[in-house]
This record gives C-alpha cells, sequence and structure tokens, in this order.
C-alpha cells in the first residue's frame, strides 16, 4: 500500500470511529448532567462532603467552586510531589525541586500536564497513581462542568442558577470518565500496554550494556491521559514509547480516544438546547479545520525535500518507524487540535511548515475540536462572534439560541478572545527578551522563536505538549509557563461563567423573519472564516517569523 493511501485510509477509519461513536455518547452525556436520579455511589459522596445535590448555585458561587477545588487539588499535588521519596511504591524518586514541583502541580490540574521532567526518573508510581492520574481525572471533569453550565445558560431563562458544580464534577468522573477509561485500559493492555507494579530490573542489551527496564500501572494512566484530553506521558518519550504505544492498534486507539468526547459533548449540546442541526453546523467547522490541519501536515512532510526523505517516503526524522509519516501526523494534528499533550513523534523534527501548522492548530484556540469542555465552549464562543458580525452587517441585534447578545455579553466574549493571545504573546516576548531564557533553546533563528512561542502557545492554550528543543526545567520556564497555564484555564473559566449567567437572566426571544439561520452552510463557511481572521490573524505576525520564516528560506 502506498504511502499516501494508508494516510488516507487511517484518516478515513478515525472518522468513521468517531463518527458512529459520538453520537450515542452525546445522548448519553445529555442524560447524565439532566437525570434527576442519583446513583448510590455519588450519594455517599455528597453525604461524605457534605454536598446537597439538590443546591442550585449562581455563577459566582459556581466559579468559587471551581477555583477552592482547584486550588485543594494544587495543594495536594504539590505536597504529594515534595513527599514522594517518604511513601511507599517511590521507586527511590527523590522529592522534586519547588519550582519544578509548582509547575507540575498547576499542569495537571489545568488539564495542561506540561511535563519538564521525565516520568521514569522523576515520579513514583504512587506519585502517578494517586497524584497525576487523579489530576487527570478532575481537570477534565471540571471542563466537562464549565461547558454545561454555559449550555445552561441557554436553555434556562429568568434565572441566576447554573446548576451544582460538584454534583457536575462527580457525575462527570463517575457516569463518564471512570467507565470509558476502564474500557480503554482493557483495550490498551490487550494491544501490549504496560500494566503492573514491578520494580525496575536492570537487563543486558544485545551490545552488553547494562539498562534499566521499567514497567508501572501505565495503561490505566493512558487511558484517561488520552480521553480527558490531557496528556503527560508516563514515560519521557510519551506515547512513542513501546510501552505506552507499541503498536498502529493502540496508535488508533489513542488517536479516537482524543478526539471522542469533545465531538461527543457538541452532539449533546445539540440535544440539550434541542437543535441537532446546530450541533452539526459545530460540528462540520471543526471537522473542517481538523481535516485541513492533517492534509495539511501530511503533505508537507511527505513531500519534504531531500535524498533521505525521498528515500524513506517521507520525512522519518524525529518518527516512530512503527507508525511512519501518517500516523504520526494524524496524531499530531489530533492532540494540538484538543488539549491533549500526548504526543508520538518529535513536534521539534516537523518541516517548518507542519510545524507551523500544528502551532496554528493551537493558537486558533484548541477548537477543533477541542478540550474536554474548553473546545465546545471555545467554538461557542467564536459563533457568537459570528452572529454578532453577521448583526453588524444587517444593522440587527444579534441573538443566538432565542437569547439576545448585547452590551453585555460582547464584552465579554471579546474579554475571552483576548485573553490567551495576549497570555502567549506577552510570554513569549519576555522570554525573547533576556539571555537566560534564550540560552534554554536549542534551536536559533526562527527555529528558536518557534520553540518559545510553541511553548508559551501550549501553556495558553492548556496543551501541554511540547516541541521538543526547548530546555524548559529552569526556575524561569518553570514558573513563566505555570503563570501562563493558570491565566490561560482560569481567566476563560470566569468569563465564560459570567457570560452562561447573563443568557440565564434573559427570556427567550420568539425567532423572526430577521433572526440570523445559525445552522446552514452559509453560517458554517461565516463561523470558518471567522476562527480563522479572528484567531488565525492574530498570531500571524510571530509565525511569519518563526516557522514561516524557517519554511520559506
Amino acid at each position: 500500500m502506498s504511502v499516501t493511501a494508508s494516510a488516507l485510509l487511517q484518516a478515513a477509519l478515525v472518522a468513521l470511529t468517531v463518527g458512529l461513536l459520538a453520537r450515542p455518547l452525546g445522548n448519553y452525556l445529555a442524560a447524565t448532567f439532566t437525570s434527576e436520579r442519583d446513583l448510590r455511589v455519588e450519594g455517599w459522596i455528597y453525604r461524605l462532603g457534605g454536598i446537597d445535590p439538590r443546591a442550585d448555585q449562581r455563577w459566582t458561587v459556581y466559579l468559587a467552586s471551581v477555583f477552592g477545588f482547584s486550588v485543594a487539588s494544587m495543594l495536594a499535588l504539590f505536597g504529594l510531589l515534595k513527599v514522594q521519596g517518604e511513601l511507599p511504591l517511590s521507586g527511590g524518586m527523590a522529592p522534586m525541586e519547588t519550582a519544578q514541583a509548582i509547575n507540575t502541580a498547576i499542569s495537571f490540574v489545568t488539564n495542561t500536564n506540561w511535563q519538564s521532567y521525565s516520568g521514569e526518573s522523576a515520579v513514583g508510581y504512587l506519585t502517578q497513581m494517586a497524584g497525576l492520574a487523579v489530576q487527570n481525572f478532575a481537570s477534565a471533569a471540571v471542563g466537562l462542568a464549565v461547558a454545561v453550565a454555559l449550555i445552561r445558560g441557554f436553555t434556562r431563562t429568568r434565572t441566576d442558577r447554573l446548576g451544582n458544580f460538584w454534583v457536575d464534577l462527580v457525575r462527570g468522573i463517575i457516569r463518564v470518565l471512570l467507565p470509558l477509561s476502564a474500557v480503554l485500559a482493557v483495550l490498551l493492555v490487550l494491544g501490549g500496554v504496560a500494566q503492573n507494579l514491578v520494580e525496575p530490573r536492570e537487563v543486558t542489551t544485545l551490545s552488553g550494556a547494562s539498562q534499566s527496564l521499567l514497567g508501572g500501572p501505565v495503561a490505566s494512566q493512558e487511558a484517561i491521559k488520552e480521553l480527558g484530553t490531557n496528556g503527560g506521558g508516563f514515560f519521557n518519550a510519551n506515547s512513542a514509547h513501546p510501552l505506552e504505544n507499541p503498536n498502529p492498534f493502540t496508535n488508533f486507539l489513542q488517536i479516537v480516544a482524543i478526539l471522542l468526547i469533545p465531538f461527543a459533548l457538541v452532539s449533546a449540546f445539540g440535544k440539550l438546547v434541542g437543535d441537532r442541526r446546530e450541533a452539526r453546523t459545530v460540528t462540520v467547522v471543526m471537522a473542517g479545520i481538523l481535516g485541513l490541519v492533517v492534509l495539511g501536515t501530511t503533505i508537507s512532510e511527505l513531500a519534504h525535500p531531500g535524498a533521505a526523505s525521498q528515500l524513506a517516503q517521507g520525512a522519518m526524522e524525529g518518527k516512530e518507524t512503527r507508525f511512519g509519516v501518517p500516523a504520526s501526523t494524524l496524531f499530531a494534528s489530533a492532540t494540538t487540535g484538543t488539549s491533549t499533550g500526548a504526543v508520538n513523534a518529535a513536534h521539534d523534527s516537523l518541516s517548518a511548515l507542519a510545524g507551523g501548522a500544528v502551532l496554528l492548530n493551537m493558537a486558533l484556540g484548541e477548537i477543533a475540536p477541542g478540550g474536554v469542555g474548553s473546545g465546545l465552549y471555545g467554538m461557542l464562543i467564536l459563533v457568537m462572534i459570528s452572529v454578532f458580525i453577521a448583526g453588524l452587517m444587517v444593522g440587527r441585534t444579534p441573538e443566538y439560541l432565542r437569547k439576545k447578545l448585547g452590551p453585555g455579553e460582547i464584552k465579554l466574549i471579546a474579554l475571552y478572545i483576548l485573553v490567551t493571545p495576549t497570555v502567549v504573546l506577552t510570554g513569549t516576548a519576555i522570554a525573547m527578551s533576556f539571555d537566560g531564557p534564550q540560552a534554554s533553546m536549542l534551536g536559533t533563528g526562527p527555529h528558536g522563536l518557534s520553540e518559545v512561542l510553541y511553548a508559551f502557545t501550549s501553556a495558553g492554550n492548556n496543551n501541554g505538549s511540547a516541541f521538543g528543543g526547548l530546555s524548559s526545567n529552569t526556575t524561569f520556564y518553570n514558573l513563566g509557563l505555570g503563570v501562563a497555564m493558570l491565566l490561560g484555564r482560569f481567566l476563560p473559566i470566569v468569563l465564560v461563567l459570567a457570560l452562561a449567567a447573563s443568557l440565564a437572566r434573559q427570556g427567550a426571544v420568539p425567532a423572526t423573519a430577521g433572526t440570523l439561520p445559525t445552522n446552514t452552510r452559509l453560517f458554517a463557511g461565516l463561523l470558518f472564516g471567522v476562527v480563522l481572521i479572528v484567531a488565525g490573524l492574530t498570531y500571524l505576525p510571530a509565525l511569519a517569523l518563526g516557522p514561516l520564516a524557517e519554511g520559506i528560506r
């Protein structure tokens, strides 16, 4: 089979699988967050935490609950990292250095999972399971809860209540993430992913050298790492490691897992607002952007100039031979189109234009299809921007899903659009202004800028993947990227919940002849254009100085 045919077949198989699973899972998600009944285990959790599951929270209380839970999670994870050497199953790992522990705690609680450490040499088994894996569940559930709260803003009228964060959190974990992760973990184990608690063993290699062979509870963490769009590898090589991702079958499973819940949540949105055509429009735009990124990165890698690349039928530098170019570019596109830091190839080794494509994919706001929860509410913000722009053209107050988008709502939407670019570009500018941070760059010139820009884009968008050429385990990058992760995660959440409350307080506006249809191909084209113009052009000067300059020189 030719490489081109392989690329098309793999992309089609992923699209078909996600398409078949997204709607039934979306129906299940909609039922999960609207059910009036609590499972028995949920009741035990509510009683243990002193939670009234029937209490409806104002947006400020909902937000305070998000903040309180996240701060407590950060402190708990930081403490675990600092005392891991005294705990069982530590594997002899020393306590993590303070700046690095702060970065790691922020990273996993914000659903970023940026790692400035090598998992196999810095974190013990118990910390991996009780700390990092737990936060993979918790941070994904927080994103789910915020997205559901925004949907309630559209479906509720004349109220200042958005639901109960604690109920949304518990249901997201117990009913969605845990069962899906259990199924995926079993499939990964069957595919050859490691799952054990054995101590590292010294083995003799074919050349006669001694090597430490590691195991660990890998499959269980790998499952929620992908399903929760977390990233963060058990090993430093991440999903390129043979014990995390041993073959094309497990690679396929991981790509499907990365995309599944974000696309299913769009389907749930359509069911909850009572119009699946709205969900179809959003899905088409998400899939279209993702498809273009897959196409662009794959063509760029397959057509890379040079005798070695052409003989290998593609640029194989930095890629695993068991996957090849198509499976690597498909994985790179999926992981940067969502808030997933998992990688199965070195992004630093991508051709300049392919590296620029995955960088732009993150910079768009990770809305194709985005992270668990964050992708949907990010895209809905862009939908409302599109409605506003269309309203300006005809001189009419914009409406979306029978809610008016007045000055208050537009201000919140505008602030949301500005947050991440401000964080990313400011951080990059500071890093490029001082000799210390510049010394961490492996590359020089445009490629060095791309390494730094990628790091702050990854942190500010809560992605977590790394270009691979930046030595980020320094005080500046541990703390600087930590601040970027915090601002990139929680400022948008504040604005989304405030917007949800503003929408919920309104009454429903009846549709008239002047109401803009938002479920048509015309609107889908407008939305696609807005994504590229509003999000994409913001980063064009930085991209022109980095990957574009490198690609055309």
